[in-house]
């Protein structure tokens, strides 16, 4: 075989080599695409996840089902993302709790944050809202706080699971106000919200998307935001920090994950149509009327962002 044959297979086959991935990312989207959430429906992750879904589907052309994995503080949905095909048709709507702080408070778990997922884009910041029941008789936080230490151990508060982001945020309230209070963990912020509202649980920090609806009907009272400053859309609701706990501040994240080693072109189309949709005036406006504030991002800077937390 002369030299020039051998020039000429050595290139065919690089050819080829590159053929499977070119179709497929110049084929895609060709079939619906899942957003699977690790939480059930009606919370802040769930929230973005939906507003995100109908964006991608308006730019891809394709539909978008969102598939709610709810459990084990987040861990089923994470591991379905990871366990799925890197072809761009499951992708995963994850936050703080399952992707930050589950790898620093379980030994085990099955997925590695960093190197087992592709990180698309950050897509939310969600400020907490701190929520009481009715029947709870306090009306600000420094109420809340005199109350809990003239009960100790007797109040109880609700979160979406151990470890979660609303579960440090009570837990750095518990310890910067110096109170004993009983948790009562949930399997999700949307059920840990219902607790609160019926009553089963008497306080919460809450994803405002999720809770303020029930603050306007009167079902729940809210004490304070877990912001520095008050939020621009939201002024009537005053910080923890200056409703009684100086120096209080709590929020959560959403981003977009995928498996790894998804392909580049299909990343970089994933993150084009979702930093388009979160930079449109109308969802930028609902976001802020809602508590939400829209942080798209490249996926370099979500990853960096994701090693930083």
């Amino acid at each position: 075989m002369n030299s020039n044959t051998m020039r000429f297979l050595k290139v065919a086959i690089g050819v080829l080599s590159l053929w499977p991935a070119t179709a497929l990312t110049q084929a895609w989207p060709g079939k619906p695409i899942r957003i699977v959430v690790p939480f059930p429906a009606g919370g802040g992750v769930d929230y973005i996840g939906r507003i995100v879904g109908k964006g991608l589907s308006e730019r891809l052309g394709q539909q978008v089902v969102i598939d709610n994995r709810p459990g084990a503080s987040g861990i089923i949905g994470v591991e379905a993302v990871k366990a799925s095909a890197p072809d761009g048709y499951t992708i995963g709507a994850a936050s703080a709790g399952p992707l930050a702080i589950n790898p620093h408070i379980f030994a085990k778990l099955p997925y590695d944050s960093l190197r087992d997922l592709t990180h698309i884009s950050n897509m939310s910041t969600f400020p907490y809202l701190l929520v009481t029941h009715p029947s709870l008789p306090v009306k600000n936080v420094k109420e809340l706080i005199a109350l809990a230490r003239a009960r100790p151990g007797e109040i109880t508060y609700s979160s979406p699971g151990t470890g979660n982001g609303q579960h440090l945020a009570t837990a750095l309230f518990v310890s910067m106000a110096k109170v004993k209070i009983l948790h009562i963990p949930y399997k999700g912020n949307a059920p840990s919200v219902v607790a609160v509202v019926s009553g089963e649980a008497q306080f919460t920090h809450s994803s405002i998307p999720s809770i303020l609806p029930h603050v306007r009907s009167g079902r729940v009272r809210a004490l304070g935001v877990a912001t520095a400053q008050r939020i621009p859309s939201l002024p009537e609701f005053p910080t923890v920090a200056e409703s009684g706990l100086p120096g209080f501040e709590a929020y959560g994240w959403a981003g977009m994950i995928g498996p790894a080693n998804m392909p580049r072109d299909i990343v970089q189309r994933l993150n084009t149509a979702i930093v388009d949709t979160l930079k449109q005036k109308d969802i930028i406006d609902r976001m802020l009327k809602d508590g939400a504030v829209p942080t798209p991002t490249s996926p370099e800077e979500f990853s960096a962002y994701m090693k930083s937390e």
